[in-house]
């Protein structure tokens, strides 16, 4: 039998991680070879050049990613990044394991991501507004209610989705809410979207300290990054009565053993845009907050963060990741033979934001909408549910959670896809 000839086209150390990943886990399961190229690699990927009329009338060309990672499970879904160091590796590697989520999740829906290489900050209101509506234009073709529902990510927000829904909705000549989803509730966005993956991050730590007989009052907790998903995480758990003990964004971190006024934090953050001169505690390093003794500490950041050398200091009981990819390969074999954290990987861990999305698609495509009392229900009935397969995979095959929760979500993809067979 030929192996197939892999394209270096998302060849980046983010893409290398997610592969590795997908083999070690299709090597436990013994996915049979015939299926495992197709299950890995993904589906189909669109470039676009995006001209942009700057205020003072010039013109810049961003270039922009969609990556479809899988089709066979349902339309493609996943969150739009706008970034400066975005790469189509990263986006790709992102769309795996988006894949892997939502399967895990038993959504109906394949993996995607999208991205923009460009650092919002610099950008003008008019012009981000700009930006979003050419990224929209261009990928019109290639995403729709039944085709690929992007979100928002990392740099991206409801705004930018509402613009995105309304570029949209004008390429068909019609109102068509459902082709993206964390929009404006006026724009038929969900009640619960906005906080959804953070609360669904505190959920869980809540759920697993729980199973750990550590009250979540009085837990300490360290987040590195505190935009949308470490923001909200952050207020949720101080409302389970937790203490948050540190906070950081990319201009610094703020540590106060004696807890941090998380609504004072984010007030000031509001007004200012980040946390520097934050008065709430002493400023230290993103690389101190993740040595600092604790409960628990969310990395609710960027990709690839805890490196072999940092999860050989590490001082928390739990690593809830609320980032994704955010502990390199190499530092996950460094937690496994440590064997005293316990990892809440990913592809579960911030599940909530594509749950809720799917809650607020379904709401879209049916025009009945829920109130945000029922849309955090469902989703804690989720999240429970997928909580509970991945420990009885781990317990039943003496895996760790993340390969657990890797062979689960990897196992239902390529069921559908031998199921459905090979399209000539």
């Amino acid at each position: 039998m030929s192996k197939a000839i892999v394209s270096s086209l998302y060849d980046s150390d983010v893409f290398k991680m997610a592969c590795r990943q997908f083999d070690q886990a299709a090597d436990a399961i013994s996915l049979p070879e015939e299926i495992r190229d197709r299950t890995k690699y993904p589906r189909r990927c669109l470039a676009v050049a995006l001209p942009i009329k700057r205020d003072d009338g010039t013109v810049t060309v961003f270039e922009g990613y969609r990556v479809q990672h899988n089709l066979s499970t349902g339309p493609a879904k996943g969150g739009i990044r706008f970034h400066q160091d975005v790469t189509i590796g990263e986006v790709a590697a992102l769309s795996m394991w988006m894949s892997w989520k939502c399967s895990l999740a038993g959504l109906p829906y394949g993996g995607a991501k999208g991205g923009v290489i460009v650092d919002p900050r610099q950008l003008s209101e008019s012009e981000l507004e700009r930006l979003s509506r050419r990224y929209m234009q261009e990928i019109a073709p290639f995403i729709g209610p039944h085709v690929d529902v992007p979100a928002p990510d990392v740099g991206t927000n409801e705004k930018i989705m509402g613009w995105m829904m309304d570029t949209y909705s004008n390429h068909l000549g019609r109102n068509e809410p459902a082709c993206v989803t964390g929009k404006p509730i006026s724009l038929g966005g969900s009640q619960g979207r906005r906080e959804a993956t953070g609360a669904g991050v505190a959920y869980l730590v809540k759920r697993y300290l729980e199973d750990l007989n550590i009250p979540v009052a009085g837990a300490t907790v360290a987040i590195q990054g505190f935009g949308n998903v470490g923001g909200e995480t952050a207020l949720a758990l101080a409302g389970y009565g937790a203490k948050i003990i540190a906070i950081s964004d990319y201009t610094t971190g703020i540590h106060n053993a004696r807890g941090i006024d998380v609504k004072k934090a984010l007030a000031f953050l509001q007004s200012q845009k980040v946390l520097r001169d934050f008065d709430g505690g002493e400023a230290i390093t993103n690389e101190q907050l993740l040595g600092l003794d604790c409960t628990v500490l969310v990395p609710a950041a960027l990709e690839r963060v805890i490196t072999a050398e940092i999860a050989a200091g590490l001082r928390c009981r739990v690593l809830a990741e609320a980032a994704n990819g955010p502990t390199t390969f190499s530092a996950d074999k460094i937690l496994e033979q440590r064997g005293d954290i316990e990892v809440i990987p990913d592809v579960l861990c911030n599940a909530g934001g594509v749950i809720v999305s799917y809650f607020e698609w379904l709401q879209n495509l049916q025009n009945f909408y829920w109130d945000r009392d029922e849309v955090l229900q469902k989703l804690f009935v989720i999240l429970d549910r997928a909580k509970s397969s991945v420990e009885y995979q781990k317990r039943k095959f003496k895996f760790s959670r993340r390969l657990a929760a890797l062979t689960l979500g990897i196992q239902r993809v390529a069921e559908a896809k031998q199921s459905r067979g090979l399209f000539p």
